[in-house]
């Protein structure tokens, strides 16, 4: 397979021998904690340290015995698809007392564990960091009392503490995403969309409770994917009189023939002043002013249930790995740190500053300062409450602006979950912009035959939660039909184009610049947005619908897998799509817990195919019952999914049976992911905002003439920011016989899913072991980071 670049830094330098390791998760549970659980006891047994697990959060620390185990590898198997956390939580009032912290030091003493790794909230970090500056004053006391020798002090005389934040309120400054918050969103889209089924069969108004505590980040996204009518949140309580203007919107909607109305509410939502406003009080509210058919639902605890989704499982992963090295790295002067996500990228934080931060947004609401609130929680949700204030109140008409451009949005390419959100946000934008704004049908095919026509703010009322292509897409490229399209263009008199779509949308950008020098009806402002299930588009690390895919992927691979629940040992065979790019069945099988993924861009032979199924059926020989091998659908020419298949039936013959199963296109349906809702809508959004500024900057002599580089781009997610990049610069980065990007991210993934597989392998860690300031670890444009 595909050689290690010998000019990087791998951990292979950084040994955890004679280093013990203990993780433990606290407070509140959440979906992925067990995901983070699985990747620090693997990893820690990888580079050779012992690893134990903490039952029962700090209070099994203090009661000691039973509760502290070694873990195993085995002991792990099994549990990255279960939700909550196996090892127990609990909420500890012996900790928080100087004795309960003397008992839990004499019992990680007396194993020699000096290693903590935390999963949990600000108040568990809190008290691991206290935890840790007491710990030579806790040993001295032991000492005093008997109960250990005096060398352990020098032995065991700095206490290590890394934390990663698990909570589904993901109300913790410093990481754009916490552990279990995407799969809480799942839980509450999957009850949103259920509910606005049979609230439109009666024309009924819904109020819906969610969780956060005092956060409102669960409201905000779940308002933003769902298209509701209203949302209510801590950090921003509406102005006075807001009862009224409230009851004017839903009025208008329903005059504006939509049979239903959502209004969404977090559990600590207050006004200006304070007081609480519940659920009841917006449903009388409702009822006595609009005399509306007005329920009340309070998802309550089924937000923390259920399996983790894709996103949660790869975050943990990638969390519990870095934990590893951050405790392998740190000395006895390194500050407590939480591993964190900025953008798409893994950073370490410390501990404290993300805890004063996080505090200092509660002392702002208290004192009703709630602009600085919105600032503090990070500009993640400041943009995102910013964007749902522009898609959801529509401003009258004498007071947008006057721009006189038309702007037109099509989709091409196949169709990607999330589409119809860009589309909608694109809409919206356009028009509080002052733009008059046209949908083509069917791609550029339907361009040049004239499917073109004007689309209004209410046309896309309820898009967003539909999966596939509502304007309908399709494949054809422009460069056979530009003389009808500029004909087209010239009758509609089209001044921007927002192109959303895949590989193709960048071949079609690509053939419209060229065109640029023979009809000047090219001469205007483009962006394109990345949409596909493959996310094998240059210049992006993400694409829309890509998170919807592999959620598939993942819930029919656990299904799969528990089909042989109880049966004798069995490893399934499993293709994806993505044509040549290998992104699916990796961060699929990264996600699934696969113990192999077969991709075109790490070239196999057979004697790699050999190694893997001596590996498995070591493995299903002394542990495992289940194994999980993944294949690229166009991964080789000649290792075709049913040659790897009988190759693994025959070799596996005495010790495990085989199955197959192709995904196919189940992969590009269904509703789209609260991410991809989320991530389609922002950047289109964005994608509108930068294409205002194009046409005032292009606008001359009364027309819009635009024919640089930089007028035609593709926006996408680079690292921790959303960058736009000409298209005409993508080229030299594209590999257009395979359609995929020369370098891609998520490569650096495949060794990660290889050392939890129990493979010896080399991991990159060039990008670890920075630790940055809470204040300055996000630059200017990660507000539209990929963190939701």
């Amino acid at each position: 397979m595909a050689q290690p670049d010998s000019k990087k830094i791998f951990f292979e330098n950084l040994s955890g021998a004679g280093k013990a390791i203990a993780v433990l998760t606290s407070g509140g549970d959440a979906q992925g904690m067990n995901a983070a659980v699985r990747a620090v006891v693997r990893m820690g047994l990888y580079v050779g340290a012992k690893v134990y697990f903490i039952h029962e959060g700090y209070q099994g620390m203090v009661d000691g015995g039973e509760n502290i185990r070694e873990a195993t590898w085995e002991s792990v198997s099994s549990m990255l698809q279960v939700g909550g956390t196996v090892i127990g939580s609990a909420r500890c009032k012996d900790f928080r007392s100087h004795e309960g912290r003397l008992k839990a030091a004499h019992n990680l003493v007396k194993r020699g564990i000096t290693n903590l790794c935390v999963i949990g909230g600000d108040g568990s970090l809190t008290g691991a960091n206290l935890f840790r500056e007491e710990w030579s004053g806790l040993l001295s006391e032991l000492v005093q009392q008997g109960l250990i020798e005096a060398d352990a002090v020098q032995k065991y005389s700095a206490l290590h503490i890394v934390g990663m934040v698990g909570s589904i309120d993901n109300d913790f400054c410093g990481t754009d995403m916490t552990i279990g918050t995407d799969s809480a969103l799942h839980r509450i889209i999957e009850v949103v969309d259920a509910i606005m089924t049979t609230a439109q069969s009666h024309q009924r108004t819904f109020v819906l409770e969610v969780m956060g505590r005092h956060c409102g980040y669960l409201a905000l996204v779940s308002a933003l994917a769902c298209g509701a009518d209203w949302v209510l949140i801590p950090e921003m309580p509406p102005e006075d009189g807001w009862e009224e203007k409230m009851c004017q919107k839903l009025s208008a909607n329903r005059a504006g023939m939509k049979r239903l109305n959502i209004i969404i509410v977090a559990e600590g939502a207050i006004d200006r002043n304070n007081k609480p406003i519940t659920t009841d009080y917006i449903k009388n509210l409702v009822v006595k002013n609009l005399g509306f058919d007005t329920r009340v639902t309070i998802l309550g605890h089924v937000q923390r249930g259920g399996t983790p989704s894709a996103f949660d499982r790869i975050l943990a992963s990638r969390m519990g790995v870095e934990a590893v090295l951050a405790l392998l790295e740190t000395t006895a002067n390194t500050p407590a740190c939480v591993v964190s996500l900025c953008g798409n990228q893994s950073v370490r934080v410390p501990l404290m500053e993300c805890v004063q931060t996080t505090q200092e947004v509660q002392k702002a609401m208290d004192q009703k300062r709630f602009e600085e609130a919105v600032k503090l929680r990070g500009r993640s949700f400041e943009n995102n409450l910013r964007t749902y204030k522009l898609l959801a109140h529509r401003k009258p008409e004498s007071e947008l602006p006057v721009s006189n451009f038309n702007v037109a949005v099509l989709n091409v390419g196949a169709p990607a979950a999330g589409m119809n959100a860009a589309v909608r946000s694109a809409v919206r934008v356009g028009i509080s912009e002052g733009h008059k704004m046209f949908a083509v049908s069917d791609g550029f095919e339907g361009f040049y035959k004239g499917q073109i026509k004007e689309i209004k703010w209410g046309d896309v009322g309820g898009w967003t939660g539909q999966g596939g292509s509502l304007l309908g897409t399709k494949r054809t490229l422009p460069a056979k039909h530009v003389d009808k399209i500029a004909e087209q263009m010239r009758k509609y008199n089209i001044n921007a184009l927002l192109v959303i779509g895949g590989f193709e949308a960048l071949e079609c950008l690509l053939q419209l610049c060229d065109a640029r020098s023979t009809f000047e009806e090219f001469c205007i402002p483009m962006c394109m947005l990345p949409a596909t299930i493959s996310n094998n588009v240059p210049g992006t690390e993400l694409s829309i619908g890509a998170d919807t895919a592999l959620n598939a992927i993942v819930e029919t691979c656990d299904r799969i897998k528990q089909s042989a629940s109880g049966t004798k040992r069995r490893v399934f065979i499993i293709e994806t799509m993505g044509g040549y790019c290998g992104y699916l069945a990796t961060v699929g099988g990264l996600a699934a817990g696969a113990d192999a993924a077969y991709i075109y861009e790490e070239p196999f032979d057979i004697r790699d195919l050999q190694a893997n199924v001596e590996h498995l059926t070591e493995k299903m020989k002394t542990s495992i019952q289940r194994g999980l091998v993944l294949r690229n659908e166009n991964s080789n020419v000649n290792y075709t999914t049913d040659f790897i298949y009988q190759l693994y039936t025959e070799e596996g013959r005495g010790v495990f049976d085989c199955r197959k199963n192709v995904l196919g296109h189940m992969q590009q349906g269904g509703a789209p992911s609260p991410f991809d809702r989320n991530f389609g809508t922002k950047i289109s959004a964005k994608a509108m905002q930068w294409l205002s500024q194009k046409l005032v900057e292009s606008y001359r002599k009364g027309r819009v003439f635009a024919n640089t580089e930089d007028t035609c781009c593709l926006l996408g997610m680079h690292a921790r920011a959303l960058v736009f990049q000409p298209v005409v610069e993508l080229k030299d980065h594209t590999d257009f016989v395979h359609r995929i990007p020369k370098e891609q991210w998520w490569l650096k993934l495949r060794p990660l899913m290889k050392i939890l597989a129990k493979y010896k392998t080399s991991y990159d860690v060039s990008d670890s072991g920075q630790v940055e300031h809470v204040i300055h670890s996000r630059p200017k444009d990660s507000d539209a980071s990929v963190a939701m």
